[in-house]
C-alpha cells in the first residue's frame, strides 16, 4: 500500500495541476503535428509499438472508452459524493460519461461514413488496380479486396478526447480529503492510480500514432474531432448551469471560465 500511496501522490500532483488542463491540449496539437512530420520526412525505424498486434494497441487502444468509461464511473461516484453527499448531483455529474458516449458513437459513425463514401476496392494495399463493383467495406473484404478512403484517426480522436476527460474529471482531487476514511482512501488512491497510468497509455499511443500512422491530414481530422469534443463539454456546455455541471470545485465558475480564455 505505501508504494501504491507514493505513486498516487505523485501522479495526483502532476495531473491535478489547473497548467496540465490549460497546456495539454496544445501539447497534444503540437506532438501530432511533429509526429506526423517525423513519419513524412524520416521515418522511424519499425518497433514493437509500430506493430498493430502490440499488447497496448489490442487490450487497451481499441477498446479505449471501455476503459475510461469503467474507471471513471467508480472515480466520479465517489469523489462527487463525498464531497457533495447529494444522491442527485452525482447522478447528473455521472450522466457525463453518457455524453461522452454519445461523442464517441457520433463521431466513430462519421468516420466510418466518410471512409465509406471516399473509398474503393482495391486488389491490394499498392492500390495497383480497382476492382469491380462491391461496394461496401465489408464486402471488399470478404471477396479479399482492400478498402481504400479517407480514413480518419480514430485513435488520435478517441486518444485525445479520453486523455483530456480524465485529467478535467481528476481536477476534483484538490478537494478531496479522504484521511477520515481509510477505506474511501484506499479506494480513491487505487482509482488515481489506474487512471493515471491510464492517462500516460493514451498519451504514449497518441504519440505512437502520430509517429507510426495514418496520413498528416488524416491525423489532423481526429485530433480536432477529439479536441471539440472536450472543449465544446468541459469549455463551453458545462459552464452552462442546463448541463452535467463540471467537478465540484471551491473556485468559482468564473475563475473556471478564464483558464479557458487563455
Amino acid at each position: 500500500m505505501e508504494h501504491l500511496e507514493r505513486c498516487a501522490w505523485i501522479l495526483r500532483g502532476t495531473l491535478v495541476r489547473a497548467a496540465v488542463r490549460r497546456y495539454l491540449p496544445w501539447a497534444l496539437g503540437a506532438s501530432m503535428l511533429a509526429g506526423s512530420l517525423l513519419k513524412e520526412l524520416s521515418p522511424l525505424p519499425e518497433s514493437y509499438l509500430s506493430n498493430k498486434r502490440n499488447v497496448l494497441n489490442v487490450y487497451f487502444v481499441k477498446v479505449a472508452w471501455a476503459w475510461t468509461f469503467c474507471l471513471l464511473l467508480p472515480f466520479i461516484a465517489l469523489t462527487n459524493y463525498h464531497l457533495t453527499g447529494k444522491a442527485g448531483l452525482v447522478l447528473r455529474r455521472l450522466s457525463t460519461l453518457l455524453v461522452g458516449t454519445a461523442i464517441w458513437y457520433v463521431c466513430t459513425a462519421i468516420f466510418s461514413h466518410v471512409e465509406h463514401y471516399t473509398g474503393s476496392c482495391y486488389q491490394s494495399p499498392a492500390l495497383e488496380r480497382i476492382q469491380k463493383e462491391p461496394q461496401s467495406k465489408q464486402q471488399c473484404h470478404r471477396e479479399g479486396g482492400f478498402w481504400h478512403g479517407f480514413d480518419i484517426s480514430g485513435h488520435s480522436f478517441l486518444l485525445t478526447f479520453c486523455a483530456l476527460m480524465i485529467v478535467e474529471e481528476m481536477a476534483v482531487l484538490q478537494e478531496v480529503k479522504t484521511e477520515r476514511s481509510h477505506r474511501l482512501h484506499a479506494a480513491i488512491t487505487t482509482l488515481v492510480v489506474a487512471l493515471g497510468f491510464l492517462t500516460l497509455i493514451w498519451v504514449c499511443m497518441f504519440l505512437c500514432t502520430a509517429v507510426y500512422f495514418h496520413d498528416l491530414f488524416q491525423k489532423v481530422c481526429g485530433t480536432l474531432f477529439g479536441l471539440l469534443g472536450w472543449y465544446g463539454t468541459y469549455g463551453f456546455w458545462y459552464l452552462k448551469s442546463f448541463s452535467p455541471g463540471l467537478p465540484p470545485q471551491s473556485s468559482s465558475l468564473h475563475l473556471k471560465q478564464d483558464s479557458y480564455k487563455k
